[in-house]
């Protein structure tokens, strides 16, 4: 049978092999939305195909993947058809797909702006429901040599300890560091906790000859920076 017959075919499938049969025939780019979630989840309920179920979920979240990138496996287990384990594939196979546009650890880059930090971490931080803080590490060419979660917690904040942080830098040689923290409320001002352990730890940074050259405040539309305003 040749590829056109094949196509042809694929319309006497039944409609939950469909998915899997097109991406067989035509590549992963011919499919919806719709169609790949329904290969993640493999079937609906007894009144949906799913398809259908795949589509009930993404309309539910305005179709739009970054929403349902921020879903909860209890959010999607409320989905009749979706139980534990499904929900679990439908996020595992989402934050892949955050993950893959970073760049590769092997590739070293240089940070020389805000703006370099930003694109870096971008997808660290995207569509996280918590807070979370990372540092990155610098060499004396301000080249990326490691990027470490300190902490992470509820959507309030989390704590960073400054002690961890050296430590972290001191093992791995680090010549400069970078702060970066997210605030899921979407609020880029600093807290007077944010600025307080900005203040002490560029005082202590400057003390073990390890500057922390600045610290940025993420969120999903954007981001701030000590540096950039002067701070640091």
């Amino acid at each position: 049978m040749d590829n056109y017959d094949q196509k042809l075919g694929i319309k006497l499938w039944a409609e939950e092999d469909r998915p899997r049969e097109k991406l067989l025939v035509n590549g992963r780019r011919y499919l919806t939305d719709a169609e790949l979630i329904a290969i993640l989840i493999g079937s609906g309920n007894k009144n949906e195909t799913a398809v259908d179920l795949s589509k009930r979920i993404l309309n539910s979240f305005q179709n739009n993947l970054t929403k349902l990138g921020k879903a909860s496996i209890s959010e999607l287990s409320k989905f009749k058809g979706i139980g534990e384990a499904k929900a679990i594939s439908i996020v595992a196979a989402l934050e892949l797909g955050l993950r893959r546009k970073e760049t590769p650890v092997d590739d070293v880059i240089q940070v020389s702006t805000s703006t370099d930090v930003y694109k870096y971490l971008l997808q660290t931080f995207a569509h996280l429901n918590h807070e979370e803080f990372w540092i990155l590490l610098l060499n004396r060419s301000n080249k990326i040599i490691g990027k470490h979660l300190i902490s992470k917690g509820g959507q309030a904040g989390t704590v960073a300890d400054p002690k961890i942080i050296f430590k972290v830098a001191l093992e791995h040689n680090a010549a400069y560091i970078v702060l970066a923290h997210n605030h899921p409320s979407g609020n880029l001002k600093p807290s007077d906790s944010d600025n307080k352990l900005t203040s002490n730890m560029v005082a202590s940074g400057s003390l073990l000859s390890l500057p922390i050259i600045d610290h940025l405040i993420f969120t999903d539309n954007g981001y701030y920076s000590y540096r950039d305003e002067g701070i640091i």
